[in-house]
């Protein structure tokens, strides 16, 4: 889809060295990320590079890539290192579920709502939110965190008063969303929204050095 170039950071192929880098075999470890090859040490660069911004990170990856490392690593290396890091995999939860444990509910919103519950998106407040397989939430979901993107804002389900809550959002997943929105399966503003910045998790077979 267009768009897509001007803010994607894709690491170069096993055999490509950006400008003033040397490559090395030296093993590094990133808090909890272990490498020692050329791709990840790329990777780690973009990184440091984004994480002091605020803009949405979508990370693209096949499965068991590490992409919720790699958000923790934005996460760590940002100005809200201090602040939580909450994560949550979207395609674990059946959508009623997910819903009250993204955006919490109210008191008597839903048979068995006995409490108010507090949800992921205002536990939080002031961190970074990570939501992996983002490409698995349902229309209506979408929608929500569209209107929070948006505005800045959150309803708990059953709630009619808006939450302010502060986030950075980093999203993953393993499906092609560019088709996804092609097929009508991921809403195309939310799309745009979410990959401010994207970043491509390489797999195991390209950096073997890392096994």
């Amino acid at each position: 889809m267009s768009g897509m170039d001007s803010s994607s950071f894709l690491p170069p192929n096993d055999n490509q060295v950006l400008p003033g880098v040397k490559p090395s075999n030296k093993i590094v470890e990133d808090k909890r990320i272990v490498y020692k090859s050329e791709v990840m040490r790329q990777l780690i660069r973009m990184v440091e590079r984004v994480a002091p911004s605020n803009a949405t990170v979508l990370i693209l990856g096949e499965s068991g890539t590490g992409k919720e490392l790699i958000a923790h690593a934005i996460h760590e290396k940002s100005n809200r290192k201090n602040k939580p890091f909450v994560a949550i995999n979207c395609g674990a939860l059946r959508e009623t579920l997910l819903e009250s444990e993204l955006f919490g509910h109210e008191k008597g919103a839903f048979t068995g709502a006995y409490t108010r519950k507090i949800g992921l998106a205002e536990v939080a407040n002031g961190g970074s939110l990570f939501l992996d397989e983002i490409g698995e939430l349902s229309p209506g979901i979408q929608a929500k965190l569209l209107r929070f993107l948006q505005e800045g804002e959150i309803y708990r389900v059953g709630g009619k008063d808006p939450i302010r809550v502060d986030i950075r959002l980093i999203s993953a997943t393993n499906k092609e969303l560019d088709k996804e929105v092609t097929r009508g399966n991921f809403r195309e503003d939310l799309f745009y929204r979410i990959n401010t910045i994207m970043l491509h998790s390489p797999p195991l077979r390209r950096r073997k050095e890392d096994i």
